[in-house]
């Protein structure tokens, strides 16, 4: 194999990086009990689809969100589509954002994602409590809203300095 043709693999692994760690965060349901943070939990995979979703749409494909949703179903144990709807919902949500904004700006971003959150885990709350009947705890699931939206914030920073370094620099090739 030549030296170009493992450059071109190498960057396609790269450029497919945030829908591999989208599948490998549905997967593995992280949570930090051992370290007894009793509320402390945030939902990575509602970060990461928005953030690419709104900054690098073709990285994710809308099919490949929902499949993550219902891989994410299975591990949870939620009915089956209820997170890969929450997950386009998020979707149409940094679609529409990506469509009227002039200029990105990060802050605007971080309180779009603030309301986009609240909106979609209120829809799949509402879902499982009216439809499925399933008991919630509001405590952890307002200390999971919190926490998901200060860490867009840092996972932002991160997201970007990625994007630069592999999506910029294929632009310059």
């Amino acid at each position: 194999m030549s030296i170009e043709s493992k450059k071109t693999v190498f960057f396609k692994l790269l450029e497919s990086a945030p829908l591999l760690l989208l599948f490998v965060s549905v997967l593995n349901e992280f949570d930090f009990n051992y370290l007894n943070y009793k509320y402390f939990s945030f939902n990575f995979p509602f970060i990461l689809i928005y953030y690419w979703s709104l900054k690098r749409s073709e990285s994710l494909g809308y099919g490949f969100i929902f499949i993550a949703g219902l891989f994410n179903d299975v591990v949870i144990g939620f009915p089956i589509g209820l997170s890969g709807l929450t997950y386009l919902i998020i979707c149409g949500f940094a679609a529409y954002l990506r469509n009227i904004t002039l200029h990105p700006n990060l802050v605007n971003d971080w309180l779009f994602f603030l309301f986009t959150i609240l909106v979609a885990t209120s829809i799949n709350y509402f879902l499982l409590i009216i439809i499925f009947k399933v008991d919630v705890n509001y405590y952890d699931l307002t200390g999971n809203i919190f926490f998901t939206f200060l860490l867009y914030y840092i996972f932002s920073f991160i997201f970007e300095f990625y994007y630069n370094k592999v999506f910029k620099r294929k632009k310059n090739d």
